[in-house]
């Protein structure tokens, strides 16, 4: 049987979802996304490849026109592929 460590091992199921985001860090500034799709433990964002900023970099982001008051939640960049990041959401200690 063929080992598949390196295989897929998420821990929440994605669930396919576009809408707007708006990420904001000292490094990108703030600009306007698109989700492509989301987690329990996060969430990947397409975005041009001259704007993406390296992994380990702390965002905040918040879901735009979807409700009133959407809360701002911080992310870390987990992944850097092609046309995106993948983040995951961790909890604001500050």
């Amino acid at each position: 049987m063929k080992n598949n460590k390196g295989a897929n091992q998420r821990r929440h199921q994605r669930t396919t979802l576009r809408c707007r985001f708006k990420i904001w860090h000292d490094s990108i500034g703030e600009m306007m996304v698109s989700t492509r799709d989301i987690s329990d433990g996060g969430l990947f964002l397409i975005m041009d490849e001259a704007n993406i900023p390296p992994i380990g970099t702390i965002l905040r982001g918040q879901v735009q026109g979807l409700m009133e008051d959407a809360p701002i939640v911080v992310m870390e960049v987990v992944r850097v592929e092609a046309g995106g990041i993948g983040l995951r959401f961790i909890s604001d200690a500050k």
